[in-house]
């Protein structure tokens, strides 16, 4: 049986939660239906073991290099599937959910790349997080074509786009921004599940990865730069929507708070020539 899609789960020191992203797909390994491969780069935990004892169904790769991008590439050598999507190994996905996502790309007239709706789960995270979530749902890079945040999925020809992954620090954006919005597509039923820090700290510190790898796209050339890559976040629209809703003011102080302090902290990190230091939140992996 030929899989319907590839997997590829980039994973860093992810003990923690390798096997929940792990156990909703070894099924579908089992049965052919998947093609699993878990890319453990520079781990100095027992991620790689505790992925290799779910079976020989799941394929595990490694490297000595601490580098999302290493692993993606190295991934890439040993997958053979297409569709072919890459999944963080902190998201929660169920088979089916993927499965749909096969369906889509397999299309003739389908996208080129997609994702299952986003869920973000803030249960445990405190009022500035959620308050900061809240605005983000209005923003016109959630509502407008969203690809990745953790899972993002590339048909055959729309791998074909670019080569290798280049020495970045976003791949997700960097991907969703070779394609236009006709281009990207959402798989119909099913989401996928982030889980939100659960400290304002522990957001403002991991979003300064997301910020540095912006700043960093648009430094080498590689931020979209065409009208057919709309649906870029912004004050300019948001705003406006903000100010009929007086209940939203507070929780719109927080995300410019969330979305300033980032930005000026990423630019001080990219000077500092830090592009190699990856931060990440560990409060919602606990």
């Amino acid at each position: 049986m030929t899989p319907r899609l590839s997997v590829v789960i980039p994973a860093h020191n992810e003990a923690a939660v390798i096997q929940r992203v792990l156990r909703p797909l070894v099924d579908g390994a089992r049965s052919g239906a998947l093609e699993v491969v878990v890319s453990a780069n520079g781990c100095t935990d027992n991620t790689a073991a505790l992925a290799r004892a779910f079976g020989p169904e799941i394929q595990v790769v490694e490297t000595a290099t601490a580098s999302k991008i290493a692993a993606l590439n190295l991934a890439d050598e040993v997958a053979s599937v297409f569709p072919r999507a890459y999944v963080d190994a902190d998201v929660d996905v169920d088979l089916e959910v993927l499965l749909l996502l096969a369906d889509a790309l397999q299309d003739p007239a389908g996208p080129l790349v997609a994702a299952p709706p986003m869920r973000v789960d803030t249960t445990r995270s405190s009022w500035p997080v959620r308050a900061h979530y809240r605005i983000w749902e209005m923003t016109d890079y959630r509502r407008q074509g969203h690809i990745g945040s953790g899972i993002y999925a590339l048909s055959a020809a729309g791998r074909r786009r670019f080569g290798e992954f280049p020495n970045i620090i976003a791949d997700d954006r960097f991907v969703q921004q070779m394609f236009g919005l006709a281009e990207r597509g959402t798989s119909a039923g099913g989401h996928f599940t982030i889980h939100a820090p659960t400290t304002l700290r522990a957001l403002i510190h991991r979003s300064i990865r997301s910020a540095a790898g912006n700043a960093q796209l648009r430094t080498a050339g590689l931020s979209a730069r065409s009208p057919r890559h709309a649906g870029q976040s912004g004050f300019a629209t948001l705003t406006p929507k903000v100010l009929r809703r007086p209940s939203l003011w507070p929780a719109f102080a927080v995300y410019c708070y969330a979305y300033v302090a980032p930005r000026v902290l990423a630019r001080r990190k990219l000077v500092a020539g830090a592009e190699h230091v990856w931060e990440r939140d560990e409060t919602s992996r606990r």
